[in-house]
């Protein structure tokens, strides 16, 4: 009875945990630690993060992405001009033989315009990346107040809180 009992709150633990790491593969990329941090219902705008791994022996290039949580869902990136930073959509991002691209704050990132949903810490969303020569793959973005542990911690922290 007790080994039934401790063997029930095991999986029931196990099942209520969220996945902090989750992977995906679409031929030869590789999609690491969807997330984005919570938000409070009256913010209209956020972000999403992961990592891309090209670890094929051509470029692979992202042309967009979309979300059933926003309207609108762009490619960013933070560069520094005249001592200032600035975020600027990307078009076409391409992702080099080898190369891994990290979407972090104060770097890439997917800019979400007109949220539909508040994004709550402990749910998840779904994102699609669209691919020119690889297709579209879904992938599930974790909710948090914070990155996942395995993430870059090298940004600053007034970038983490961009």
């Amino acid at each position: 009875m007790l080994r039934k009992t401790l063997s029930s709150f095991f999986c029931a633990a196990l099942l209520s945990c969220p996945a902090v790491a989750q992977e995906y593969q679409l031929g030869d990329i590789y999609i690491d630690h969807p997330w984005a941090r919570a938000l409070p219902p009256v913010v209209p705008s956020g972000a999403a993060y992961l990592q891309i791994e090209n670890r094929g022996n051509t470029a692979h290039t992202l042309v967009s992405a979309g979300s059933s949580v926003a309207d609108k869902v762009e490619v960013h990136e933070h560069v520094h001009l005249d001592g200032l930073m600035k975020m600027q959509q990307v078009e076409l991002l391409t992702i080099a033989p080898g190369e891994t691209v990290v979407f972090e704050p104060g770097g890439y990132h997917l800019m979400m315009f007109g949220l539909k949903q508040s994004l709550v810490a402990g749910e998840r969303f779904p994102l699609t990346l669209e691919f020119s020569d690889a297709g579209s793959i879904e992938v599930e973005v974790n909710i948090g107040a914070e990155p996942p542990a395995s993430t870059s911690d090298d940004a600053p922290a007034a970038e983490m809180a961009a």
